[in-house]
């Protein structure tokens, strides 16, 4: 099982694929959130005020990247609390779009650059980038992660999956009789049961 041909598919199973179905989304949000900025950003009303153009658009982006990404991307991984799952998803998003607006305000107030075109550079390219990067371990570690960790087809445990894309495995976790209680980290099954 351990073989370099069974490596490869772990990561591509693990990553490679969720990383081109979140791009994929990322890609079309980011051209909902470009589009959308750019015809505000020409609107008279949103002319000179840049920000609020970018919240706007980031907004449905937002949005979308929610659905399409706990539809398709995430699918598998998605909590069973709806709810928690979506104040969490715009936490991480919150963030993100603090990220974007960040980089645009450090543009716009602090370098002078007002144009409409440094403002698309500067929120709308190096923000997306830098949030981008934030989202996805944000999404892949905190937001849709449960079954990721309870999945039997994979391992265990991140550290398994983690193992065992590196071909370090087998991982075995010392356990004793009681399978609600695993002995932790550095230890083995003497030192647990002389502990008890």
């Amino acid at each position: 099982m351990n073989t370099l041909v069974d490596r490869a598919h772990a990561l591509w199973e693990l990553f490679v694929k969720e990383l081109t179905k979140f791009g994929l989304v990322g890609a079309a949000a980011f051209g909902i959130n470009a589009s959308i900025v750019w015809l505000l950003m020409h609107t008279p009303y949103f002319a000179d005020s840049h920000i609020k153009a970018k919240v706007v658009a980031t907004v449905v982006a937002i949005v979308f990247s929610w659905i399409a990404n706990r539809m398709w991307t995430f699918r598998d991984k998605r909590q069973d609390d709806k709810k928690k799952e979506l104040v969490q998803f715009l936490v991480a998003n919150g963030i993100g779009m603090a990220i974007e607006l960040g980089c645009l305000g450090v543009s716009y107030y602090i370098l002078g650059l007002t144009s409409a075109t440094a403002s698309f550079i500067s929120g709308t390219i190096i923000g997306t980038i830098l949030g981008t990067v934030f989202r996805y371990f944000a999404y892949r570690f905190w937001v849709f992660r449960t079954e990721l960790d309870q999945d039997p087809e994979f391992a265990d445990s991140p550290d398994e999956e983690f193992a065992f894309v590196t071909g370090q495995m087998p991982v075995v976790h010392a356990r004793d009789e009681n399978p609600e209680r695993r002995a932790p980290r550095g230890t083995d099954d003497d030192d647990v049961r002389r502990a008890s």
